[in-house]
């Protein structure tokens, strides 16, 4: 089974050193899965608790998880030279707190350090994490807001806090967020900023044209492409919106999905966004990678085609030799008409974004790609070999432009995705 942490992260987590800080509160056994999902992206992880998080989790858990002994204690004599919060916090890349109380931001805030955790973290030199976890009127009490602006203020990175039930039976903002998805946005906070302030509109997966209301016309895309390509936009510093036909993948933490059914449908959606943006802030680029079908039926049935025999035998009973009874039963005629180049379309438009197509091709890559490229008129087309790629994990990605032809070799799907990105983010200044 895939590892969903690796896939989430993209590798930019693999190789750093995190020192995870947990508070007291019942997020606290969330952390523990945090630990192994950091470790499965590739991370080292050393935890400090308060002491308020030992009443939650035991530290012999953080201990076996981690593989490292756990600390809470400042006076811990384990390290030599008696300084334990200056050296936990050396040679980190970074210290992540979650969940961090509604206590230990007011001290962080307010430069108060009485433990171990708030003394290291006074203390740093690495950059902090913040992930937020409490009652939802905690969270919005303003003493707890003032902190948390002074903290952002301060450089502290605060992700989440999400919303929905908590432990005290209310619903509302103050959850931490999911293990997996503190993981992304770690990965997307350590991910270089080379798309910071841009705006990005990203097809993806297949589209589904209707025969009856159960039957209809499809491919094999998965939308794994398109979606790793909008997980690292948005890990770029990109604000992304994903108009995904259907397909089971969970949303990319922080882009924004539109779902449809139909190439019509999609085209509406695209369309929409770009006359949106038209009004206010532009869109930078657009980039389709959904498969979309180059037909749909013309006459879609509005119930469900049944076969001729079935209809024959509902209007009278069958007869002894009744020939009608042995017909085979009727192929439906099916009007095929064409769908519209959404791709071509947005690039006629005036004051197109910078538009870059995908090609899947099963032979002459290179050939049909540029082809393509210059049928529809865009600067950029992303060629793959298909069909064997959809659905799994590993793709092989080429470039053609003006310029010629660039491989970005093999590998998975979202390490080619942040190659992607990076080679469109040059080509975007």
């Amino acid at each position: 089974m895939d590892n969903p942490a690796s896939i989430a992260n993209g590798d930019r987590l693999a190789g750093r050193n995190l020192l995870l800080g947990v508070c007291g509160g019942v997020a606290a056994y969330k952390a523990a899965q945090l630990v192994r999902d950091l470790q499965r992206a590739g991370a080292t992880v050393q935890v400090v608790m308060t002491a308020a998080a030992e009443h939650f989790v035991t530290p012999t858990t953080f201990q076996a998880l981690s593989g490292r002994p756990v600390f809470g204690d400042q006076w811990d004599d384990r390290v030599d030279n008696g300084m334990a919060h200056i050296e936990l916090s050396r040679g980190v890349d970074a210290i992540v707190i979650a969940p961090a109380s509604a206590d230990l931001i007011g001290k962080l805030a307010n430069g108060l350090a009485d433990d171990l955790l708030s003394t290291l973290c006074m203390a740093r030199e690495a950059p902090l994490v913040v992930a937020p976890a409490m009652n939802r009127q905690m969270w919005s009490n303003r003493a707890t807001q003032r902190n948390v602006a002074r903290l952002r203020a301060d450089g502290v990175a605060i992700i989440g806090p999400g919303s929905g039930d908590q432990a005290c039976g209310e619903v509302g903002d103050g959850r931490m967020l999911e293990p997996l998805e503190i993981v992304e946005e770690l990965a997307a906070w350590f991910a270089p900023k080379v798309m910071s302030g841009k705006r990005l509109l990203i097809t993806a997966g297949p589209t589904y044209e209707a025969i009856d209301p159960v039957r209809g016309i499809t491919n094999r895309s998965s939308g794994k492409m398109g979606y790793a390509i909008a997980r690292a936009c948005r890990h770029a510093g990109a604000q992304v919106t994903l108009v995904s036909g259907p397909t089971a993948l969970e949303t990319p933490q922080g882009v924004k999905r539109i779902n449809v059914q139909s190439a019509l449908q999609m085209m509406a959606a695209v369309d929409a966004e770009l006359d949106l943006a038209a009004s206010s802030i532009r869109i930078d680029c657009f980039i389709a990678v959904a498969a979309v079908a180059d037909w749909r039926v013309a006459n879609p049935s509005a119930s469900k085609i049944k076969k001729h025999a079935e209809s024959a035998s509902a209007s009278r009973p069958a007869e002894a030799g009744d020939k009608a009874s042995k017909k085979q039963a009727a192929v439906p005629a099916l009007e095929l008409v064409e769908n519209p180049d959404i791709l071509a379309s947005v690039a006629r438009r005036p004051g197109a974004p910078y538009c870059v197509g995908f090609a899947a091709e099963s032979e002459n890559l290179v050939k049909h790609a540029q082809q393509k490229r210059q049928r529809k008129a865009i600067p950029l087309i992303v060629g793959n070999i298909g069909p064997e790629t959809f659905g799994r994990d590993e793709n092989e990605l080429v470039l053609v432009d003006d310029g010629g032809v660039k491989s970005l070799g093999r590998g998975n799907k979202d390490g080619l995705a942040a190659l992607l990105v990076a080679e469109i983010s040059r080509r975007l200044k």
